[in-house]
């Protein structure tokens, strides 16, 4: 390892949450690190135009708006740090964090480490993310007004979404590998009910057509049951099949729920262990905007901020 620092406070995360508990840490003169995690920006960076954050009246590109956040975080003292860490012992203070590069200790700690979405695991996913391919409805439902939309899944959020998405789309198809759906019953009911909505079962989507320049054309389905493929026309596809906190490292550690998502006291970002706070996708399994990362980073930074006061 080749070096060791001490910081009072460390933010763990550079997506919205992050930049924002770093931006309000930094204002209180805590001269926080922020340590990039394997995806500098977050999920926000992985997408192309956002239109719903307040403040851009004509849009902002997903990266260009993660830049802003962090040069603005860098204006009031926060040191950025990339490394990857692979152990964190929060079990006495200051609590230590071990990266690839160096070994960090801090006196409080803001966990922004956020959510990864769950994909198909097709080389195609990843090449039109952004450009017809998403894992969030509310972002980017509103691009396809009018258009054939897919969405893949067979729980509630993939119900949720398909019903959202017929706002939108002049039809929808809801794309599941089984012949009934896992979601809550009157998930069910409601994407049975909405004539926008047509379910084809027993099928499993092997690739997506299209490029970043026209987007998405169709999708190749296989029957899950024949094996008979074929193709289906459409112009964008939502995947809608969960998402992962990334919450490993704290496993043990701190309070969370049955899907390892960290669990923060009631209206609050404090955890079960004093000094150490959560905020961003990583507890919030439900909303999962950007502005309400953002708006949960707030809250950890302030409460750190009171928290640090107390201690002295």
């Amino acid at each position: 390892m080749s070096s060791k620092s001490h910081h009072k406070v460390i933010i763990l995360g550079s997506g919205p949450a992050g930049l924002t508990a770093a931006i309000y840490t930094g204002r209180a003169n805590l001269s926080p690190l922020l340590i990039h995690g394997p995806l500098p920006g977050g999920q926000l960076t992985t997408t192309t135009e956002v239109e719903n954050f307040p403040g851009f009246p004509e849009g902002v590109m997903g990266p260009d708006l993660m830049q802003l956040m962090e040069k603005q975080a860098g204006r009031f003292g926060t040191s950025i740090q990339m490394d990857t860490i692979s152990a964190a012992d929060i079990s006495k203070r200051p609590f230590t964090l071990t990266g690839s590069n160096a070994v960090y200790t801090c006196d409080a700690l803001i966990i922004a480490t956020g959510a990864t979405p769950k994909l198909l695991g097709l080389p195609c996913e990843r090449t039109l993310m952004g450009y017809g391919v998403s894992t969030c409805a509310t972002c980017d439902g509103a691009f396809f007004r009018d258009r054939i939309i897919v969405v893949n899944g067979g729980g509630d959020s993939a119900c949720e979404e398909a019903n959202f998405l017929t706002r939108f789309g002049k039809k929808v198809y809801l794309v599941h590998r089984r012949d009934q759906l896992r979601a809550s019953k009157i998930m069910q009911e409601r994407v049975m009910k909405n004539p926008k909505i047509e379910i084809v079962w027993n099928s499993q989507i092997v690739d997506i057509k299209g490029s970043k320049e026209a987007g998405v054309s169709a999708i190749t389905i296989k029957d899950t049951k024949t094996g008979q493929t074929r193709d289906l026309a459409c112009d964008a596809v939502f995947i809608a099949i969960g998402h992962s906190p990334n919450s490993s490292l704290f496993k043990g550690q701190l309070r969370m729920d049955e899907n390892g998502y960290i669990v923060p006291e009631p209206n609050s970002a404090k955890t079960d262990k004093p000094g150490v706070f959560v905020c961003g996708d990583v507890q919030d399994h439900v909303f999962r905007q950007a502005i309400t990362a953002a708006g949960s980073g707030c809250m950890a930074a302030i409460e750190c901020e009171r928290w640090l006061e107390s201690q002295e």
